[in-house]
């Protein structure tokens, strides 16, 4: 049975935490529905109502063209060791990149990582539980280092040419790039 709040509370943020890995959903009109697995220790509660992930550059930017476009995000994180947990944060986000006048204010809660390109900050409206009980039991072996090389080996002019070439989502959706590398 699901159990809903109207804040993160510690209890939620101790469990959040703990997790390895989370889920983002978003979509917008007309696009494809987006669902994408993040981790690298890139999440943070910055109080009981908002919440913050940093980005790193990948294949797409999904995420910011449907943030841009409609603003709801989902946000999953579930045990995979006891006790079972499923625990989602629904709200509206939105895109903070390293030109933007509040880039320092969110910037501090995080240690950058190499191609770090965006923070989505997330204004939370609900939080849900439920019991998790269909999650399979996993052990963490180990974070992938693929992505961090990759960004450790190109210059900062490389992925800064990189994001422009990238101003549309796969649906045509437009995306807001960043034009300085985070420092």
């Amino acid at each position: 049975m699901a159990t809903f709040f109207d804040c993160i509370t510690d209890e939620h943020q101790a469990f959040i935490a703990k997790q390895p890995v989370f889920f983002i959903a978003t979509a917008a009109e007309g696009a494809r529905i987006n669902c994408s697995p993040k981790g690298m220790d890139c999440f943070r509660v910055l109080d009981q109502r908002t919440a913050a992930y940093l980005d790193v550059g990948g294949s797409g930017n999904e995420t910011h063209a449907h943030l841009a476009a409609d603003g709801r995000i989902t946000i999953m994180f579930c045990a995979f060791e006891n006790p079972a947990l499923i625990l989602r944060l629904y709200g509206h986000g939105r895109a903070v990149l390293p030109q933007d006048p509040d880039w320092a204010e969110v910037v501090q809660y995080f240690t950058l990582l190499p191609g770090t390109r965006q923070i989505f900050v997330i204004d939370v409206q609900t939080v849900q539980t439920s019991c998790g009980w269909g999650v399979p039991m996993m052990t963490l072996d180990r974070d992938r280092e693929t992505l961090s090389k990759y960004h450790k080996g190109s210059s900062d002019a490389e992925r800064l040419t990189r994001w422009a070439d990238r101003t549309e989502s796969i649906d045509g959706l437009p995306v807001r790039v960043p034009n300085q590398v985070p420092a």
